[in-house]
């Protein structure tokens, strides 16, 4: 377990942005390797605690051996965090000081191969975080007609070639059912031009990321996740967000913009000057990864960070 190695994305800009109060309640929705869960633990004291949402059940192994060694004052909550209302509530928390996202996949899922998100490994299509679930990569990629593939590579990857993609997909699993990673990473390539395949990365990583986000309804989640969790902040509280492509940022930049800036409507007699929002952006210009980490984890190349707060009423 500790072969696998997690460096946490833009660790100190996290910790500095979520403003940490060392008795506040703080939530770590996607613990992962908890690399991020651990610094904030370490910034609080006894009157502090922290709370992790993971349905991995090999991060949960992993975040609890990791936890432990820095302080008792948190909890693993074993579920997905569409439910970080509803499942605080029932441990009678109605506010929290700040909630970290830390979005996509942990390091080392990727480095477990057998869990088939990697493109790079030879496993049986999977994708799934929470492995108890039943839709896989596996069901998607041989039971979904030529439409939906195409949409789902295009939508969820932005992926120029889907048609082509999912034209080539249902041709090979008429021979037989495509079952592993390697299998589908070459059918990829076989569906792209060869002058799209001199640049921009391997070239199955957009469909792959794209059947990760459709096998764990991914945008959907946070969506919903998210303004549930701007609802729970106290005044003063903050929110970091990282994301890992355009689509997730997209809806986090949409969602704070919308919170932190007053429209009204022509013919009411108030002025947006004279309405005070609820809530404030920390930057508004995107934060991301220093070359220097760049270099040390190539991970950490797509990142992006914002930062969102509850205002504190004025005295």
């Amino acid at each position: 377990m500790s072969n696998l190695k997690h460096i946490p994305v833009m660790l100190e800009e996290v910790i500095t942005g979520l403003n940490i109060q060392s008795n506040g309640i703080y939530v770590d929705c996607t613990m992962g390797g908890a690399g991020h869960a651990s610094a904030i633990l370490k910034n609080l004291s006894e009157s502090g605690f922290l709370y992790c949402f993971e349905q991995d059940e090999f991060a949960i192994k992993r975040g609890r051996e990791v936890l432990s060694q820095v302080s008792d004052n948190y909890q693993i909550i074993p579920d997905n965090f569409v439910n970080l209302k509803s499942q605080l509530k029932k441990l009678n928390i109605e506010e929290v000081d700040g909630i970290l996202y830390d979005l996509g996949v942990s390091s080392f899922q990727f480095d477990m191969g057998e869990r088939g998100f990697s493109y790079n490994q030879e496993a049986r299509l999977d994708m799934r975080m929470d492995t108890s679930q039943s839709l896989t990569a596996y069901e998607i990629v041989n039971n979904y007609d030529y439409e939906e593939l195409k949409r789902i590579f295009y939508t969820y990857g932005e992926e120029r070639f889907s048609p082509s993609i999912a034209r080539r997909i249902i041709e090979s699993r008429q021979k037989q059912p495509i079952t592993t990673t390697i299998e589908l990473s070459e059918i990829i390539k076989q569906a792209i031009p060869a002058f799209a395949r001199r640049s921009g990365g391997h070239p199955a990583k957009k469909v792959f990321q794209a059947l990760r986000i459709a096998v764990n309804d991914e945008l959907d989640v946070f969506e919903k996740s998210l303004l549930d969790a701007l609802t729970l902040l106290k005044k003063g509280g903050r929110i970091a967000v990282i994301t890992f492509h355009s689509l997730e940022d997209k809806i986090c930049k949409r969602i704070f913009k919308s919170k932190a800036e007053i429209i009204t409507p022509r013919g009411l007699p108030l002025k947006a000057s004279e309405i005070r929002p609820e809530y404030r952006l920390i930057n508004r210009k995107v934060i991301t990864p220093s070359e220097e980490e760049i270099k040390i984890n190539h991970r950490a190349h797509s990142a992006k960070l914002r930062i969102i707060e509850r205002i504190k009423e004025e005295k």
